[in-house]
C-alpha cells in the first residue's frame, strides 16, 4: 500500500529547522491536533529529538508514519546502510515508514543510490522508499532501475510555483508527489487573493493554499510553532475548492517563485 497517500497521512508535520524544546512543543501540539505523519531527515539534525517526542506520545506504532531522508553524503556502499541504521536508532524505530534520498547525487547518476535505497528496503529497514528533488528524467531513470515501488518524490510545491510539468511526469512514471515549502515559507500570504477566496469558504488564506495542493493530488508537509497555525494547517479536509477557484490559483502559480536551489539539476517548470 502506498503509505504516502493514505488519507490519514496526506498531511504531514515537518520538523525542519526545529530543535530542542521548540521541536518537542510543536510535535506535542501537532499530535494533539491530529497529525500522525512526521517528516525529518539526517540533514536536519533532529532525528533523536523527533524520535524521543514521538515515543513520549505513546501512540500505537501503526498510527504514525515517520519519514526520514538519507543525506547525499551517505550515498556510498560503505555509508548508506550504516547511516540508515543510525537514523533508526535515533528515531527509536526498528524501521522507518518512508525512507527518501534527500537530493539527487551530485553527478546526476541516480542509479547507484536507488539501488542502495532498494537494498535498505529489502533488509527491512524501511516500509516504503522514495526520492526527493527529482526531475522528470530522474524519475524515469529511478523507475527503470528500482525493483521496489517508489512511493513519492518530495519536491517544492506551493501555490506560487507552477509544477504542472512535474505533475505530468508524476503521472507518467507512477511516482506521486509530496510537497515541502507548502506555504512558500509564508510568501503565499503576501498574495491577497488567497484571503479573498477564503472568505467564500470560511477558511484562512493558508488553508486555501494548502487545500489547492491537496486537490492537485499532492500530499503536504507543513511546519509551524504557533498552535493556532498548526491547527489551521491540519483542518483543510472539510471543504473543496471550486474549479473556478482552482483555476484562479493555477494562474497565480505561474509567478514561479522558487525557494530551493536546483543543486545543478534542470528543474521542470514553465
Amino acid at each position: 500500500m502506498n503509505i504516502c497517500f493514505q488519507k490519514s497521512f496526506q498531511r504531514a508535520f515537518g520538523t525542519f529547522p526545529l530543535r530542542g524544546r521548540k521541536l518537542t512543543a510543536a510535535i506535542e501540539e501537532a499530535i494533539d491536533v491530529g497529525y500522525r505523519a512526521f517528516d525529518t531527515a539526517q540533514m536536519y539534525g533532529n532525528e533523536s529529538e523527533t524520535g524521543e517526542s514521538l515515543a513520549a506520545a505513546g501512540l500505537p506504532r501503526e498510527e504514525i508514519c515517520v519519514t526520514t531522508k538519507v543525506d547525499a553524503g551517505n550515498f556510498t556502499e560503505g555509508k548508506f546502510l550504516a547511516s540508515v541504521e543510525e537514523s533508526l536508532k535515533k528515531l527509536r524505530l526498528d524501521r522507518v515508514d518512508v525512507l527518501l534520498l534527500h537530493w539527487p547525487p551530485p553527478n546526476g547518476d541516480v542509479g547507484p543510490s536507488i539501488k542502495l535505497l532498494a537494498g535498505a528496503h529489502k533488509r527491512g529497514l524501511a516500509r516504503n522508499v522514495g526520492v526527493s528533488n527529482y526531475t522528470i528524467q530522474m524519475m524515469r531513470e529511478a523507475v527503470a532501475v528500482a525493483d521496489v515501488p517508489i512511493v513519492t518524490n518530495q519536491v517544492e510545491f506551493h501555490a506560487l510555483l507552477n509544477q504542472e510539468k512535474l505533475l505530468a511526469g508524476s503521472i507518467e512514471t507512477g511516482i506521486p508527489l509530496s510537497s515541502y515549502c507548502s506555504m512558500a515559507r509564508g510568501k503565499v500570504l503576501d498574495r491577497t487573493e488567497f484571503a479573498e477566496i477564503g472568505q467564500s469558504y470560511g477558511k484562512s488564506a493558508s488553508q486555501i493554499a494548502l487545500r489547492w495542493i491537496i486537490q492537485k493530488g499532492v500530499s503536504i508537509n507543513t511546519m509551524s510553532t504557533n498552535p493556532a497555525n498548526i491547527r489551521r494547517n491540519f483542518e483543510i479536509m472539510d471543504f473543496t475548492l471550486s474549479a473556478i477557484d482552482m483555476a484562479r490559483i493555477d494562474r497565480i502559480s505561474k509567478s514561479n517563485y522558487r525557494i530551493a536551489s536546483n543543486m545543478g539539476a534542470d528543474w521542470d517548470f514553465d
